[in-house]
């Protein structure tokens, strides 16, 4: 008996190590299979349905700053480009060299006319006055025939005829000393006249050359940033922005200065979107230029029709523009940036990453990690974004799969 007592306990320590081996194995297989694979936990909050949009900075006010009618602008001096200025600030100098050598020469002109004028002036009233003295010469002369004409009752006939005949004559001679004053008058004006208007266009002369000195300094129209325009003056592929040196076209554009504080976005909206949103929405900006940061804004407008863009290949997308609630001060118009806007919210909504979702016979899963497994959960769909996607038969804090596991896939 006392055999068979150790044949039987030594088989079952035998079964127990055999079993426990299995075991072992079993398990170190099952380790071996499993794959560890990248996870996510699902979250609970509001969760936004978004349009996605793309496009670019734009300033609602800007003005252009234009060169002056001046002929022969050279610059010589521009503010920094895409530098802050204020309103009244010079940006742009000519030369103004050319012109002050012109203004020398205008107001030498000037002093020359007026100086004619003066002597016209004075030598009119010369003539005046010597009129005058004949003229009294002339009246005394016509009133001594006068007299001697009187004396024709106590003088003899002929002396009579001869103090008639000198009346006559010193009446002749007042009229004609009276046409020869209105016609010296008349001289005096029209030379006078002629030497004003070369006055008065000699001092319009001045009076522009000072206005070009004046306009060679040009100020900035309001604040906000200066943006040079390109000069095409050696051709349409060489064109550069404007520099110092360069010969500007007398009113043409040479920068453009827009308002920070009315800054947008543009973007983009396709025609299956354009549906889904409207005018007052709120929007999420995300400017390329500083990703780690997202502004908020508002839907003010959107196209009414479709407009074609010159991309290849060509397509057709509404536009919309979103005003900005507290723009930054290192924002610039023509930075691209994204505008998400937001179409509706969903309270207190479970959400995944989208790659987390995927499908089996159709029907939306997610792999939950259980232990040394991934345990396929079916789901409904609430709401789907480009990057996450609102759920429901999962908890908050639930631990999913981004990625299919090896399994399922073979």
């Amino acid at each position: 008996m006392k055999r068979r007592s150790r044949l039987w306990l030594r088989i079952g320590l035998l079964l127990l190590v055999v079993t426990a081996s299995a075991l072992a194995v079993r398990q170190m297989r099952l380790n071996r299979d499993f794959t560890e694979l990248p996870t996510a936990a699902a979250r609970q909050s509001d969760f936004l349905v978004l349009v996605r949009c793309r496009g670019q900075l734009v300033a609602r006010r800007s003005e252009q700053v234009v060169a002056p009618l001046v002929p022969d602008l050279q610059i010589v001096w521009l503010a920094p480009e895409g530098g802050l200025v204020k309103a009244g600030q010079v940006i742009i100098r000519f030369d103004p060299s050319k012109a002050e050598q012109d203004l020398r020469e205008k107001n030498a002109a000037l002093e020359q006319a007026q100086a004619t004028l003066d002597q016209a002036l004075a030598q009119g009233n010369i003539t005046v006055e010597q009129d005058k003295l004949d003229l009294s010469t002339i009246n005394y002369q016509s009133e001594r025939a006068r007299l001697e004409a009187s004396k024709q009752s106590i003088v003899s006939a002929i002396q009579g005829q001869e103090s008639a005949i000198d009346l006559g004559v010193a009446e002749e001679k007042v009229k004609l000393q009276h046409a020869g004053m209105a016609l010296h008058d008349k001289a005096t004006e029209a030379r006078i006249a002629s030497l004003t208007r070369l006055r008065d266009d000699a001092k319009f002369w001045v009076d522009i050359t000072q206005r070009h000195i004046q306009a060679m300094e040009i100020t900035s129209p309001l604040d906000g940033v200066i943006n040079y325009s390109p000069n095409y003056s050696q051709g349409w592929l060489n064109a550069q922005s404007y520099k110092v040196g360069d010969h500007a076209v007398p009113g043409g554009v040479l920068a453009e200065v827009p308002d920070l504080s009315t800054l947008e976005v543009e973007s983009k909206v396709d025609e299956v979107d354009r549906g889904r949103i409207a005018v007052d929405n709120d929007v999420l900006v995300h400017v390329d230029a500083f990703p780690e940061k997202v502004m908020k804004a508002k839907l003010v407008s959107i196209t009414p029709l479709a407009e074609q863009n010159n991309e290849w290949p060509p397509t057709r997308s509404f536009k919309g523009y979103a005003k900005l609630e507290s723009p930054d001060s290192r924002m610039r118009p023509g930075m691209n940036a994204g505008a998400d806007v937001v179409q509706s919210k969903i309270p207190k909504a479970i959400s995944i990453p989208a790659k987390a979702l995927f499908t089996i016979a159709g029907k939306p899963v997610v792999y939950v990690k259980a232990e040394n497994k991934y345990v396929p959960t079916p789901v409904t769909i609430q709401a789907r974004n480009p990057d996450e996607i609102a759920v429901e038969g999962i908890a908050a804090g639930t631990l999913v799969a981004l990625a299919e596991p090896p399994a399922e896939k073979k």
